[in-house]
C-alpha cells in the first residue's frame, strides 16, 4: 500500500499537537496512552489507526475495542474519512461484538452450534425465574430474577466465586448461598439445552475458548497485528485477559485512559489493570495527554488542585489552551431548600446571560440530592431533563410508600390500594380487584373490621404482612406523621422487599429515607401528597411536555455525566457524607480515591462556568438542624483557586 502522508488530509504534524502526535505516530510495542478529561483522546486513537494503516498496516490486521457501540461507530466513521481508501475490514467495536464474532466460528469448542441465539436481559430474567420455580425455590423471600442476574453478572464479569459475591453484597443480610448456587447451575444448563447464551457468557465463553484452544487464540493473536484499546480504565478482569491473550504474540498493545477517572469499581471496572500495564508489559512506553481543549484555565487548577489528593496515581496536570476568565464559585448556603432557591436562580441568571438550558448541568452523587431542586423548577417555570432516569417521584420505590400515605388520606384510592397490595408475595391484579369489589370500593385502612376483611382474602404468608403493615394506622387516630409511617413501612416490610426485588436496594433505601425527612417540611401529610401530585401531573408537565429535551436543563448523577460536557455546571451538596458518600467510603477500601475521582469526573465537566455547593445544614423533622461538614474535596482546594460567596444568612 503506498504511503500518502503529507497530503492536506494526512498532515499529522498540522492536526495534531505534539502530545496527541507523539501517541499516534509511536513506535510499535506496548503503548499506555494516559489521556487526561478533555485532552482528544478519541482524536488520538483515530490518528492512530490512520497512522497505522497509511504505514502499511492491512485494516483487517487491526482489532479496535470499545465500550460502547456508539463510541466505535463514531470512530470507524471519522478513520473512514480520514484514510484515504478507508480502512474497510478493521475490526471495530465493542468488547462483546468481537467476542460474538468470534465465537460465531467457533462455538462448537465451547459446546454450542454457530447460530445459539444471544437472550437479552428479559428473556435472560424468564429464564431464572422458571428454573427458581422449577426448583421450588421461589419463595417469597427467595431474590427476584433480576436480583439473582445481577449477581450471576457480577460473578461472571470479575471471575470470581458466586458466594463472595453474594457476601460482598449482602455482608448484614441472611442469604441462602447454596440454593442460589442451585439455581445458577440450572439456569446454565437450561442455556445449554437452549443453545442460548446471555450477554455475559459472550466474553466469558470467548475466554475459555482462548484458554482451552491454543490453535484458536494462536489464530487471532497472528491476525491482530495492531490492537488498541480505549477507556482501559473502565476494563474488568475478563476484558483484560481477552486484550492481555490476543496481544502476546505481536504485542502491539495501545491502550488509551485515564486513571483519574476511574469510577465504575461498582460494576466490576477494576482499576488494577491500568495501574499495573506498565509492570505487566515490560518496555512499555507512556505518553501522556495534558492538554485540555474544553474548560477554561480556572477550572482546571481546580481540578489539578482535587486529583493531587489522590497519590497512588499516574501523575498529570492538565494545562489550558483557552484564556483565562473566572474562578470558579463556592457557595455556602443555609440549608437544601435554599440551595435549591439559589441554583433554579442561577438558571434564570445563566440563561439570561445567554447560555442555553441545554448547556446548563446539575450534577449530584445521588439522585436524591436533587429532591428539593425536583420540586423548586418547575415552579420557576424552568423545563428540566434527567440525564440519569426518572424524575424523583416517579420512580417505582417512591411511588410505592407514598401509596400508604395515600391510603391512609383517601377511602376511594383504588389505584393506591392496588398498588399497595400487589407489593405484598402472591397478590395479583386479580385479587386486588375481588378485594376492592368485596370492600364496596371504598376502603379505610383505620377500621379494624375493613382490615379484617382483607386479611381474609389474603394467603397466610401475605396476610402476616399485609396486617404489619396495617398496623402502622392504628384505629381512631386521625393525624399521620407521615416520616414515622414512611420509616415504620421500611422496617416491617419494605427493606425487605426492596432487598428481594432490586439489585440496587441499597440506593432505594437512601431514597426512601430522603422521602421521610422531605414529609417533614410539610404541615400535613395530604399538603405533601398534593405538593407531589401536581409535580408529577402538572407543574412537571405544564414546561416540559411541550418542551423538546434540547431546551431543558440537564439533571444527572456524576457516573452517568462522564463523557459529557456542558458550558455551566453546578454540583450539589458537596457535604461530608452526600459528596463524598458515607456509604462508599464504608463499602470500599479505595472508597475516599474513587469519590475523590468521582469529584474530579464532575470538575471537568463544565467548559466555562463552575459552581459547588455546599449547605451548612440539613433540616430535622423536630425543626432541629443537622450540621453538614464541607466536602474534604472543597476543603483541601487553595481558597485563591475559587471566589467563595455565601447565600441565605442573616
Amino acid at each position: 500500500m503506498s504511503s500518502t502522508i503529507g497530503t492536506p488530509e494526512l498532515n499529522f504534524e498540522a492536526l495534531l499537537n505534539a502530545e496527541q502526535l507523539a501517541a499516534a505516530t509511536a513506535p510499535d510495542g506496548p503503548i499506555l496512552v494516559l489521556a487526561a478529561a478533555g485532552t482528544g483522546k478519541t482524536r488520538t486513537l483515530v490518528f492512530r489507526v490512520a497512522h497505522l494503516v497509511q504505514r502499511g498496516t492491512d485494516p483487517e490486521r487491526i482489532l479496535l475495542l470499545t465500550f460502547t457501540n456508539k463510541a466505535a461507530r463514531e470512530m470507524l466513521a471519522r478513520a473512514h474519512a480520514l484514510v484515504p481508501g478507508g480502512v474497510s475490514g478493521l475490526w471495530g467495536g465493542t468488547f462483546h461484538h468481537m467476542a460474538n464474532r468470534i465465537l460465531r466460528r467457533y462455538a462448537n469448542r465451547v459446546g454450542f452450534d454457530s447460530d445459539y441465539t444471544i437472550l437479552d436481559r428479559d428473556d435472560s430474567k424468564t429464564l431464572v425465574g422458571q428454573c427458581a420455580k422449577d426448583l421450588k425455590v421461589k419463595r417469597d423471600d427467595f431474590p427476584a430474577p433480576a436480583v439473582l442476574m445481577s449477581l450471576f453478572s457480577a460473578a461472571a464479569n470479575i471471575d470470581a466465586p458466586l458466594e463472595q459475591i453474594i457476601q460482598t453484597r449482602y455482608s448484614d443480610i441472611v442469604i441462602d448461598v447454596d440454593e442460589i448456587e442451585i439455581v445458577r447451575k440450572a439456569y446454565e444448563q437450561r442455556k445449554q439445552k437452549l443453545g442460548a447464551m446471555d450477554f455475559d457468557d459472550l466474553l466469558v465463553k470467548c475466554l475459555a475458548l482462548f484458554r482451552q484452544n491454543d490453535d484458536v487464540s494462536g489464530r487471532y493473536c497472528e491476525q491482530f497485528a495492531h490492537i488498541l484499546v480505549d477507556e482501559y480504565q473502565d476494563t474488568n478482569p475478563i476484558q483484560a485477559e481477552l486484550v492481555d491473550r490476543l496481544a502476546v504474540r505481536h504485542r502491539n498493545l495501545l491502550v488509551v485512559g485515564d486513571d483519574f477517572q476511574s469510577i465504575y469499581s461498582w460494576r466490576g471496572a477494576d482499576y488494577r489493570n491500568i495501574m499495573s500495564f506498565p509492570q505487566r508489559y515490560e518496555g512499555a512506553q507512556t505518553y501522556m495527554l495534558e492538554t485540555n481543549y474544553r474548560s477554561v484555565p480556572e477550572i482546571l487548577e481546580m481540578a489539578n488542585a482535587c486529583i493531587a489528593g489522590n497519590p497512588e496515581q499516574f501523575q498529570k496536570v492538565l494545562r489550558p489552551t483557552r484564556e483565562a476568565y473566572h474562578k470558579p464559585g463556592v457557595v455556602r448556603l443555609r440549608d437544601g431548600e435554599e440551595q435549591a432557591r439559589y441554583v433554579t436562580d442561577l438558571i434564570l441568571r445563566l440563561r439570561r446571560e445567554g447560555i442555553p438550558l441545554s448547556e446548563i448541568a446539575v450534577l449530584y452523587r445521588a439522585h436524591f440530592h436533587a429532591l428539593d431542586l425536583e420540586r423548586c423548577l418547575p415552579r420557576a417555570h424552568v423545563p428540566y431533563v434527567i440525564v440519569s432516569g426518572i424524575r424523583f417521584f416517579e420512580q417505582a420505590h417512591i411511588k410505592d410508600v407514598c401509596s400508604l400515605l395515600r391510603l391512609m388520606q383517601s377511602k376511594t384510592d383504588e389505584l393506591a390500594f392496588s398498588r399497595l397490595l400487589r407489593l405484598l408475595p402472591g397478590v395479583g391484579e386479580r385479587t386486588v380487584a375481588k378485594l376492592w369489589q368485596m370492600l364496596g370500593n371504598t376502603f379505610d385502612i383505620r377500621s379494624a373490621s375493613q382490615r379484617k376483611l382483607v386479611s381474609k382474602g389474603l394467603r397466610p404468608a401475605s396476610r402476616d404482612r399485609w396486617e404489619q403493615i396495617a398496623a402502622l394506622a392504628p384505629p381512631g387516630k386521625e393525624d399521620v406523621d407521615g416520616e414515622e409511617i414512611i420509616r415504620g413501612f421500611v422496617e416491617v416490610f419494605y427493606k425487605d422487599h426492596l432487598i428481594k426485588s432490586y439489585e440496587n436496594f441499597d440506593r432505594r433505601l437512601e431514597d426512601v429515607a430522603a422521602l421521610a425527612e422531605d414529609v417533614t417540611k410539610f404541615e400535613s401529610v395530604e399538603g405533601f401528597l398534593s405538593d407531589v401530585a401536581l409535580l408529577t401531573n402538572v407543574d412537571a408537565a405544564g414546561d416540559g411536555a411541550e418542551t423538546e429535551p434540547e431546551e431543558s436543563v440537564r439533571l444527572s448523577t456524576v457516573h452517568q455525566a462522564k463523557g459529557l460536557e456542558w458550558s455551566a455546571v453546578i454540583i450539589l451538596w458537596a457535604t461530608e457524607g452526600m459528596f463524598p458518600s458515607s456509604r462508599a467510603l464504608q463499602d470500599s477500601p479505595d472508597g475516599d480515591a474513587e469519590e475523590r475521582r468521582l469529584f474530579y469526573v464532575a470538575i471537568t465537566r463544565a467548559k466555562d462556568e463552575l459552581f459547588v455547593c455546599v449547605p451548612e445544614v440539613r433540616r430535622m423533622r423536630d425543626g432541629g438542624v443537622m450540621y453538614c461538614e464541607p466536602s474534604r474535596f472543597v476543603d483541601e482546594i487553595p481558597s485563591n483557586y475559587v471566589k467563595t460567596h455565601s447565600v441565605g444568612f442573616i
